[in-house]
């Protein structure tokens, strides 16, 4: 437990900041997702808008895990098969395709993150019901936030969203801890057991990020070192919020004009925040 830092009220007013800005540049994005377009071409958009309208610095840019060759582009681009960390490139957008793109920005030294699905022209009925469905276990695992529930309330009630719809729930990769660092404790799975995991605590930031795939969960590592797909080659989607716990629940912090609303079943009562 020690390993989380709970943040101070001048890191929270640095992180609404930094998640408003990543989500502008989702806003700003939409309009160019469009049949022709190539990833790189979008990654050049975003990383030129962070840089001379916003002032923000792409945070995936260079990015170097331990054991990762550093991360070559400014956001990430994952389509159809992709789960995560699509490399933007030559790459053209064509009619039925589904794209996450993933954004997080530095302002004054705090990280924005967030994702969203697009779909490219006439996407298909499959596609956009796994968009939906995982648009829902994100918001219902940030309705399970505020001080006194677990970790695994998260985890478990995105898993059984997603199992009861036919989907599986990606389990390498995870929400994080998010501030000054791009990635750290805690971690935050998409599926588990109820009261288990860390308790939540006012003043946590992290990422509810669940990566739902149509067919089985298992994935495949791309020969880039980054790019994940899925295994049997079915579609993949993601969402991303980033979520302070508030002394009375949860505030997402990477809301901007164009955000997509919530789903019905996430009343306001829920967010008291």
């Amino acid at each position: 437990m020690s390993s989380i830092t709970l943040k101070t009220p001048e890191d929270i007013a640095g992180m609404r900041i930094a998640g408003k800005l990543a989500s502008e540049v989702l806003d700003y994005i939409t309009p160019f997702v469009k049949v022709g377009v190539t990833t790189g071409e979008l990654d050049r958009l975003c990383h030129e808008y962070m840089s001379n309208v916003q002032g923000t610095i792409p945070a995936p840019l260079n990015y170097c895990p331990p054991g990762y060759t550093p991360y070559p582009k400014a956001i990430c681009t994952s389509v159809n098969d992709v789960i995560c960390h699509g490399i933007p490139g030559d790459k053209v957008l064509k009619n039925g395709d589904v794209v996450n793109l993933d954004i997080t920005v530095i302002k004054n030294g705090y990280h924005g993150d967030t994702s969203r699905m697009f779909f490219v022209g006439e996407a298909s009925i499959l596609a956009r019901r796994l968009s939906e469905i995982t648009y829902e276990c994100m918001w219902l695992g940030i309705a399970k936030i505020k001080p006194g529930a677990y970790l695994g309330d998260i985890g478990f009630v995105i898993q059984q969203h997603a199992e009861k719809a036919g989907y599986s729930v990606v389990r390498e990769f995870c929400g994080h801890g998010i501030g000054k660092v791009f990635h750290e404790e805690p971690q935050v799975l998409h599926y588990g057991r109820p009261g288990t995991l860390e308790k939540l605590q006012a003043g946590m930031i992290f990422t509810v990020e669940p990566m739902i795939n149509a067919g089985r969960r298992e994935i495949r590592e791309m020969g880039d070192g980054w790019t994940i797909k899925t295994k049997d080659r079915s579609l993949s989607a993601q969402w991303e919020h980033t979520v302070l716990v508030t002394e009375t629940g949860y505030e997402v912090l990477t809301l901007s004009a164009g955000s997509p609303a919530a789903p019905d079943f996430i009343t306001a009562s829920s967010a008291a925040a």
